[in-house]
């Protein structure tokens, strides 16, 4: 549910006298009453602007990303460094995830799809193969179709290394469970 700027700040208004304003309908009273906490928080945090809806056309830069990221890596709430930014928490948690995951390249902005020039260029500079290239293209695609296959049968070999060992340590903890029983009973 989207409330207005307006409603926020009434909201903010009755949690600092010490009240909750009415519970809107659809809305369970202590979902609602958490957001007005948050909206407290956020108000008291980074003024009553910060209430206004997020403008979606707002860019961060890599370096802007990297600074919040480092202060959740420090151990700063992923939701504090996200009010102090006016920034949504889970596109805060998302740029922690692709740091953690890609390292400072997955903070950097990067265009969708081509542009319309570099597509017709391509097309354009598409030559008809020589006689050594099509040669070298058969050879190439022999050879990646091989390695391929040897991948596969080692990828099978762990797999069946691995359920072997499984069945060794399952039989080894029935004889131990085995053995412990009798010495029990004596």
């Amino acid at each position: 549910m989207h409330y207005t700027y307006e409603f926020k700040l009434h909201c903010v208004e009755e949690h600092r006298k010490g009240r909750y304003p009415k519970t809107p309908e659809g809305v369970s009273k202590e979902s609602f009453q958490s957001k007005v906490r948050f909206w407290h928080r956020l108000a008291d945090t980074c003024g009553n602007d910060a209430l206004k809806h997020k403008s979606c056309s707002r860019q961060f830069s890599a370096d802007d990303k990297f600074n919040l990221v480092a202060r959740v890596m420090a151990g700063e709430s992923a939701m504090s460094v996200a009010i102090s930014a006016n920034l949504e928490t889970a596109t805060l948690c998302s740029w922690v995830n692709k740091y953690k995951r890609y390292g400072y390249d997955g903070l950097v902005n990067k265009r969708k799809g081509k542009k319309q020039e570099q597509v017709s260029k391509s097309i354009q500079e598409t030559k008809p193969l020589s006689e050594s290239e099509r040669d070298e293209l058969i050879r190439l695609r022999r050879e990646n179709k091989f390695i391929k296959t040897q991948i596969e049968v080692i990828k099978k070999e762990i797999a069946l290394r691995e359920e072997k060992e499984a069945a060794l340590l399952k039989a080894k903890k029935q004889q131990s469970s085995k053995t412990s029983v009798k010495k029990d009973t004596n």
